[in-house]
Parts: structure tokens; C-alpha cells; sequence
């Protein structure tokens, strides 16, 4: 079990399968720990990394048999917690859970923000954990445009726009469950970080949020597709995600096939590498709905396009964990990466946040509202069918057609009452 994982494939498949979402903030709450052990990178609420079953675990060969070597799925937690309950109205799990989202909200202000920055850091405790705990776990995936490796405590640009999108959907949270103080306090701290983030990450010089900040507040001057997920949060702002959304289409980046981890010239870019310049379709995915939200749909669909046409060459048309960073070539396929995990959940469930991308999708069952906010389809994809879309007692079919100049949505059923907006 990963939490990271888990957390973003339920993102991922949440307008259609809430249930994975359920599942998954149940088990991570079960799991979630409640006391400090360096042994195990555990603090407490923070929330699982990896667990493992196998003996070399069992025998405490490895730290994985509960491991808690991550900064990034303790924010996530929250803000899949935040997205469940707008997307069900499940007022009464969400009581539920809420002891475990304040212990991961506590645990944000007082065990990941390590200096009293505002920003969230990492640095392995244990003797045989993993020295990056971002996304990107790779011994060398964070460093210096000169190639020399950062130094912990590193704080993470991708993870200040999870934290910040944590504070907000805690805000939600708190206001609905009636902690008003709390939710206002959660409001407030996140327009603080978004100032101080475009302050210390925002860089002029690269025309993109830099990679990450070293131990000494050093910045990682790197363009890498982790700039591209702070539009996922909404912690860019408009003028930065039209910035970051044509580099990242732009040939540095984009194969053809889809979005690098990191630019082609960066020191150490190689699209053969697992985290610095191969293609990784969650990431994708994520940037996707991130260009989405600030209504990049052109780019969106260009991404959509790329990895559609990649999955055409894989087995089972199935995406794999990632595959290398080459560019596209006529007649030829992607180059698979010889290693990557295929079934990978999160890789699996990114045509799912794709779709949601392309159409603008958003689910408000406490509001009782389905939106679509400026939907596209690319020309491959001529029309969309969703059967038995299920808001609380309510279920949709919903028809989407292309035609030259516009989508048109069409409810092919209708069972209760809910309100269909659409945007163009």
C-alpha cells in the first residue's frame, strides 16, 4: 500500500467512483500515525507512505512494514477528504474522519513546517529511509541547475500548493462541520503561504516555479514538471499558469507523447532516468486538470491527444507507470521504460482525470449540481457517453458530442432532481 498513491489515483477517479476515495481515506485514517518514531519517519498525524507484508519487512530488514517517509500525502489526505465530501455530501463520514484530517492539519503546522517558514519541508530520519520524500523519491531527482544535489531540509514547490489546497478544503470542512474559528484561521494561513510562495518559488529567470528550496533556503533554478502541478492547486497565479502552460507544451518539455518530469537541457536530464526526464502519466494528468482550472483547454487537450495516441503502442492499450522522455518520431512508438510498473493504479486511473480536464467536470452533490465549465473534446474523440453517473440518489446518462466550434451535452436520463450547468 502507498498513501501518495492512493490518495491521488481516488483523486483521480472521484467524479465517477467515490467509493475508491472512501476506501482509501478510511484505511490512511486507520493508519495514520499517532506518535513520533524517527525509526520509521513517523510523526504524529502524519500519514502513511508504504506498507509492506513481505518477510525482509516483517524481519525489520527494511523500514516498510509501516513507513511514514513522505511530506506530501498527509496534505493530500485533507484535500481528498475536502473533494469527497463536495463530490458526495457525506456529511456524517466525513464526522467521522475529522479527528484524523485535525491531527493532518495539526501535524502541517507543527511537525512539516520544520523552521517556522509557513513552508513544509522534508529530511529523512531514518537510518534506512528515503532521502526524498516528494513524489520524485529518486536519490538525484532534486537538485541545482549546476547538477549538485540539494541538501535537506528541502521544501518542495509541488507541496506548498498541496498544503495550500489542504488549508482551503480544511476550511470547507471546518465551516460545514461548524469550527468557524478554524475555518477562518485555515483561510487566512493559506493567503499567507500563497504570498510568501510566489515570493521564495517564483522565478523570473526560468519563467516557472523553481524545483524546490534547499537547506539553506537556496533556490533549485530547475524547470521540472513540478511547477506544472502547482496549477493543480490553484496556488499560481493567472499570469503564471499562461506562462507555465506554453513552456511546458513547448518542445524542452513536451514529446509529443507527453510532458517530461524535467526540461530537456537541464544538467541532469536524461529521458531514460526514472524522475529526470521521463514521462509519467499521473503527473500528466495532474498538470492536465491543473491547465484546466485556469481554462488552458487547448493545452489540455494536447496532452490528452499525446498520451492517447502513446497508449495505442502499449500493451492492452494500458499506461504504464511511466516511459521514457524521447521525442516523437513519425512511424515509431514511445520507448517503454524497461522497469515500470504496469498495472500502476495512479498511472491506470489518469484517463480519468483527463476526461474531467477536457470537460471541466465538477460534482457539488452538497449543492446539488453537476458543471461543466468550458468543455472540450480533441478531434479524435467525436463524443463521450457517462451511464449511471450517481449524485446521492440521483443518476444521470450524459451524452457530450464534438462538433466544429462548441460541445454539446445532452441528458440522455434523469433519475431525481439536480442541476445541470453548463459554461461556454
Amino acid at each position: 500500500v502507498f498513501g501518495r498513491d492512493g490518495l491521488i489515483t481516488a483523486i483521480e477517479t472521484l467524479w465517477l467512483y467515490p467509493e475508491i476515495a472512501e476506501g482509501v481515506l478510511n484505511y490512511l485514517a486507520h493508519h495514520q500515525a499517532l506518535e513520533d518514531d524517527p525509526e520509521i519517519d513517523a510523526e504524529p498525524g502524519k500519514i502513511l507512505h508504504e506498507k509492506r507484508r513481505g518477510e525482509m519487512a516483517n524481519l525489520g530488514e527494511i523500514p516498510f512494514r509501516r513507513y511514514y517517509g513522505t511530506v506530501d500525502a498527509t496534505p493530500l489526505f485533507v484535500i481528498l477528504a475536502g473533494y469527497f465530501l463536495e463530490r458526495t455530501g457525506n456529511k456524517r463520514f466525513i464526522e467521522r474522519l475529522w479527528p484524523a484530517i485535525e491531527r493532518a492539519l495539526r501535524w502541517i503546522d507543527e511537525y512539516g513546517d520544520m523552521d517556522g517558514d509557513v513552508f513544509i519541508e522534508y529530511r529523512s530520519r531514518a537510518p534506512r529511509g528515503l532521502v526524498n520524500q516528494g513524489w520524485k523519491d529518486s536519490n538525484d531527482a532534486i537538485f541545482h541547475k549546476d547538477g549538485v544535489l540539494a541538501l535537506p531540509p528541502i521544501s518542495l514547490c509541488e507541496v506548498q500548493g498541496y498544503v495550500y489546497e489542504a488549508k482551503i478544503q480544511g476550511s470547507k470542512i471546518a465551516f460545514i462541520l461548524g469550527y468557524k474559528d478554524l475555518s477562518q484561521r485555515l483561510i487566512n494561513e493559506a493567503v499567507i503561504l500563497k504570498k510568501k510562495f510566489h515570493q521564495a518559488f517564483w522565478s523570473d529567470e526560468i519563467k516557472t516555479f523553481v524545483l524546490a528550496l534547499d537547506r539553506d533556503k537556496r533556490p533549485c533554478e530547475v524547470k521540472s514538471s513540478n511547477g506544472g502541478q502547482c496549477l493543480f492547486t490553484g496556488i499560481a497565479t493567472e499570469e503564471q499558469a499562461r506562462l507555465i502552460g506554453k513552456q511546458l507544451l513547448e518542445e524542452e518539455f513536451f514529446t509529443g507523447w507527453g510532458i517530461r518530469t524535467i526540461a530537456r537541457g537541464e544538467k541532469l536530464y536524461n529521458p531514460m532516468s526514472y524522475h529526470n526526464g521521463s514521462i509519467w502519466p499521473h503527473d500528466n494528468a495532474l498538470i492536465a486538470y491543473g491547465l484546466s482550472r485556469y481554462g488552458l483547454k487547448e493545452e489540455v487537450m494536447e496532452i490528452l491527444k499525446g498520451l492517447f495516441d502513446a497508449s495505442i503502442f502499449m500493451d492492452l492499450h494500458r499506461l504504464p507507470e511511466l516511459f521514457c522522455g524521447f521525442e516523437r518520431r513519425r512511424g515509431e512508438g514511445p520507448i517503454l521504460y524497461p522497469v515500470a510498473c504496469n498495472p500502476q493504479a495512479w498511472a491506470s486511473a489518469s484517463v480519468f482525470l483527463l476526461l474531467q480536464a477536457c470537460l471541466g467536470l465538477s460534482i457539488d452533490a452538497l449543492n446539488n449540481k453537476v458543471c461543466f465549465t468550458y468543455p472540450s473534446l480533441p478531434p479524435f474523440l467525436q463524443s463521450v457517453t457517462i451511464k449511471n453517473l450517481k449524485i446521492g440518489s440521483v443518476s444521470l446518462d450524459i451524452q457530450i458530442q464534438r462538433h466544429d466550434h462548441d460541445v454539446g451535452i445532452n441528458i440522455l436520463r434523469r433519475t431525481g432532481n439536480i442541476e445541470v450547468v453548463v459554461t461556454k
